[in-house]
């Protein structure tokens, strides 16, 4: 099999960077060659083809664990792309590397961080070996880039080799989980940005909602009065917690063990090399990354992505909750609940015409059941670790950056998409809670327990609401009876209408029975 190959022209922005070397096309204009380059390993031989980047360790990997037919999450391999650049630059800052393979080798790789290369990441999210899968074919694509960027051809691992250079200084066991920790880091922002967006949302409509008063509900049944906005309100309190622990979190995951290579000891790396690593990492991705403490335990331990995965566990169980009670409160419209309504933003169904459903809210409930998943998986591969190394890091890597980048998405766009257009139906809910004997427990102060389950029992055999049975028995005034009911008074702390009642001349016997204090 043959294939005709244009000729490639070096970026006439990249510098004669080797010395004594000139560029040189690849391949003459309408040459016909063979479309595969033959490369080596400790197992043997390889046919790889001759335009990838990849190499013979990522064609192995790729045979070996076809499982899920997913990459590395996108972020992770972004992330690795970071921290091969910021690696290049201090190998070649403390004289490991010659400048301009420092040069070409940073450049490939700021363009494999850019997301340039994505399509030769040819391994499986899920693999063996902690990781080191996706790290050589890491460092092959940015080896073949570097070389294509000095005019040499795809393979010339004499030039620039994807382990004795690329991986310089490196180990899977400390670049693997840098990378992850960076790629957690820039999601957890993400995610938390999206939950302080929720919650702006929720209480815009708190506002909004401030005097529309209905019935709460206890395990599904009537309860005691609220406002809608205090329904709102509550939602929008446990966005803030959500986005206030994940924004705090990220604390733990600044605390990296790159410069610890295999085992944390630093083996094969130098001093200066492991300081000016993190510096330039440091600078490279904008966060305030340190070096751990004890590179031991950080290589061992991964006990910060249970932590994480928790809080966006708890996130998620939050949405959760939010989307089933928007459900609720939606159903219907008109055989239903039906207080709010929840914009219609596609066609409900294919048989029904005129249905409309609360898809948002469904989606959200699908994603963090995921999310909830995915947290399992990562305990489980954090528990699994073993001495000096846990193995299971890609598990963990891609159910943690996918929970993140989800439920980002997904609070998100029931932020725009659903919360944003609500509208309350103010004329149900005032149906709703009249039909309802909820206001009869703002009048338990006044005429006691058993006098207020009695005035309840009456109202439901003549069909009554509550208020006018205590007007009817002469026990309050209707005056008095709007006083108790108001919905500043009837949903905030203390005695409803008291301050009203006691000073009222004339007031109803109920009334008095109070005395003088809330």
């Amino acid at each position: 099999m043959y294939l005709k190959v244009e000729e490639t022209r070096p970026d006439k922005n990249v510098p004669d960077l080797l010395p004594g070397l000139k560029f040189r096309p690849q391949f003459k204009r309408g040459k016909r060659v063979t479309d595969f380059r033959v490369e080596k390993d400790a197992l043997g031989e390889r046919q790889v083809p001759r335009e990838a980047y990849y190499g013979i360790h990522a064609l192995r990997a790729a045979e070996n664990f076809p499982v899920s037919g997913l990459k590395p999450h996108r972020e992770l391999l972004r992330a690795f792309g970071l921290v091969k650049q910021a690696a290049a630059l201090a190998n070649a800052a403390v004289g490991l590397l010659p400048a301009v393979k420092g040069e070409a080798i940073a450049r490939a790789a700021a363009e494999f961080a850019a997301g340039r290369f994505e399509d030769q990441v040819i391994v499986d999210a899920y693999q063996g070996g902690a990781g080191t899968a996706t790290n050589m074919n890491v460092n092959e694509v940015i080896a073949n880039r570097a070389l294509e960027l000095l005019g040499r051809e795809k393979g010339d691992y004499a030039v620039i080799h994807p382990v004795e250079d690329v991986n310089l200084s490196q180990s899977t066991n400390d670049v693997y989980p840098t990378a992850l920790r960076v790629a957690a880091i820039k999601l957890v922002r993400d995610l938390s940005r999206a939950m302080a967006d929720l919650q702006g949302a929720l209480q815009q409509k708190e506002k909004e909602f401030a005097r529309v008063l209905k019935v709460g509900r206890t395990e599904l049944q009537d309860a005691v009065p609220v406002t809608l906005g205090q329904e709102f309100a509550a939602w929008a309190e446990a966005a803030a917690r959500d986005w206030w622990r994940l924004y705090k979190v990220e604390e733990r995951l600044r605390q990296v063990n790159l410069g610890g290579t295999a085992v944390g000891t630093g083996l094969n790396a130098s001093r200066r090399y492991a300081h000016a690593v993190i510096e330039r990492l440091r600078e490279l991705t904008g966060f305030g990354l340190a070096r751990a403490e004890n590179t031991v335990e950080a290589t061992q331990n991964t006990d910060v992505f249970v932590e994480v995965s928790g809080l966006v566990k708890a996130a998620a169980v939050n949405l959760a909750k939010i989307a089933a009670d928007l459900r609720f409160l939606s159903s219907g419209p008109r055989a239903g609940i039906g207080e709010i309504r929840v914009p219609p933003v596609q066609v409900g169904s294919s048989i029904m015409p005129g249905k409309v459903n609360p898809v948002i809210p469904e989606m959200v409930t699908q994603v963090a059941f995921q999310v909830t998943a995915n947290d399992l998986a990562v305990v489980q591969a954090c528990a699994a670790g073993n001495l000096e190394l846990n193995p299971f890091l890609p598990l963990v890597a891609q159910n943690l950056l996918t929970s993140l980048e989800m439920l980002a998405r997904a609070a998100g766009i029931l932020a725009a998409r659903c919360i944003s257009g609500i509208e309350a139906d103010v004329q149900r809910c005032r149906e709703l809670l009249d039909r309802s004997y909820a206001m009869i427990t703002a009048f338990v102060p006044y005429i006691g327990y058993e006098a207020a389950a009695e005035v309840v029992r009456e109202a439901a055999a003549r069909g009554k609401k509550v208020e006018e049975v205590l007007v009817a028995r002469g026990v309050f005034t209707p005056e008095e009876v709007a006083a108790v009911t108001a919905p500043e008074e009837a949903t905030t702390p203390g005695v409803a209408g008291l301050r009203y009642l006691i000073g009222r001349e004339g007031a109803g016997s109920g009334a008095r029975r109070t005395g003088g204090g809330e």
